[in-house]
């Protein structure tokens, strides 16, 4: 939908006309100083950091998968993206008792196996990698991993915490702290890794064809615990995750998928260091990335830094729901209804997109409310109208 002012040239004479008499004044300065700020210019240090160093994100478990590798190149300290994905590769993997295994290339440098591969608890997998011409040719491959067993988690809860304004910025109200209990009695597993992930629905308050969605997101934290120190290997309250009410997560439903992994030592001290990285990001004096051990070399040049690790692991899962009053949920729907028109009258703001919300055809006069926020009309800004399978009637 397209709005007209009128006559632009007239309008802006008469608003320059009518200008307080220090207003041009003080345009003048501000235009100056945005001016000089931008020509400051991004410093970016001279590093021995290799500027295209392979990164390798894999895990293979002990499910029928499919299971993934993700291939990319690093970009030079101070590039616009992290990561460039690296596609036409040849990788495999192999086990120890002869196997070997191609995997698909389905999407730019995400590589998947194929059925009816499945890891096995005991055995020993090692991934192999050729690269396309784009890096040479070159052959990497990782150390053999032992897949080895998790116990399984006992289980998933929630409890509903109270917030304050202080709390970090977030709105007063409630939050919720999702947490885990493991009972491992036969003590096979002694280092432990988690990640999730997350879905929600939520609605448009209006009648919009998409007016209900669903909202999937991965976990985005590390979260890794060791039970050497302890007696037995048991793990209560464990935090998973803290859901706070500054979005929508909690207002309709909310459910979360955990993953359970297993560790090997090696893998262990690669996560607790990548943590430490995260963490203290900020300096150059941290630890920088091509320190963190990776179980993954080149062999035709084996001083070249890999980064990333190739994970094995058995994998246990729960998945809970949350359905609860949260005190201080948001409305972000609040500013939503901009322009009310007449059906018998000219649109306003011609030229500009505008989505109806409201719309009331009768008793006379009949009318529409406008809103110029797509996300206030669709649903499909955020999420998708999908249904997950799991997601269960309530």
């Amino acid at each position: 939908m397209n709005v007209n002012f009128g006559d632009g040239d007239s309008n802006r004479q008469l608003f320059l006309k009518y200008l307080p008499s220090g207003f041009l004044l003080y345009v003048s300065i501000l235009i100056i100083l945005v001016l000089s700020y931008s020509c400051i210019t991004m410093f970016v240090p001279v590093t021995t950091e290799d500027p295209d160093i392979l990164v390798v994100e894999g895990l293979v478990t002990d499910q029928p998968g499919p299971n993934t590798i993700k291939l990319s190149t690093s970009m030079p300290l101070g590039g616009r993206n992290s990561a460039t994905p690296l596609t036409g590769c040849i990788v495999t993997l192999s086990d120890d008792l002869g196997g070997f295994y191609s995997l698909s290339e389905r999407q730019g440098g995400i590589y998947v196996t194929n059925p009816p591969f499945q890891g096995v608890v005991g055995r020993t997998y090692t991934l192999h990698i050729k690269t396309s011409s784009s890096r040479n040719y070159l052959s990497y491959q990782s150390f053999p991993v032992l897949l080895k067993p998790v116990p399984p988690i006992d289980t998933v809860y929630y409890e509903k915490v109270v917030l304050s304004r202080a709390d970090d910025g977030w709105p007063s109200g409630e939050g919720c702290q999702i947490y885990l209990n493991t009972f491992d009695k036969e003590n096979i597993c002694k280092l432990y890794r988690w990640e999730y992930t997350e879905t929600w629905e939520f609605g448009i308050p209006y009648n919009v064809p998409n007016n209900k969605c669903w909202v999937t997101n991965g976990s985005d934290n590390i979260n890794i615990k060791s039970t050497s120190g302890l007696s037995e290997g048991t793990i209560i309250r464990q935090p998973v995750n803290f859901v706070t009410n500054a979005s929508d997560r909690l207002k309709v439903r909310y459910s979360i998928l955990v993953n359970q992994y297993s560790l090997t030592d090696d893998e262990f001290i690669y996560w607790d260091k990548l943590q430490n990285v995260i963490e203290n990001v900020g300096s150059l004096y941290d630890i920088i990335p091509s320190s963190i051990p990776s179980n993954i070399s080149c062999v035709d040049k084996p001083d070249e830094n890999v980064l990333g690790y190739f994970s094995v692991s058995a994998v246990k899962s729960k998945r809970i729901f949350v359905k609860d009053q949260f005190r201080g949920m948001p409305d972000l729907y609040t500013n939503c209804e901009h322009v009310r028109v007449n059906y018998f009258t000219l649109i306003p703001d011609l030229g500009v997109s505008a989505w109806v919300i409201i719309d009331v055809p009768s008793p006379p006069p009949p009318y529409k409310i406008l809103t110029y926020i797509k996300g206030c009309a669709d649903c499909t800004v955020r999420g998708t109208t999908t249904r997950p399978d799991y997601w269960e009637e309530y």
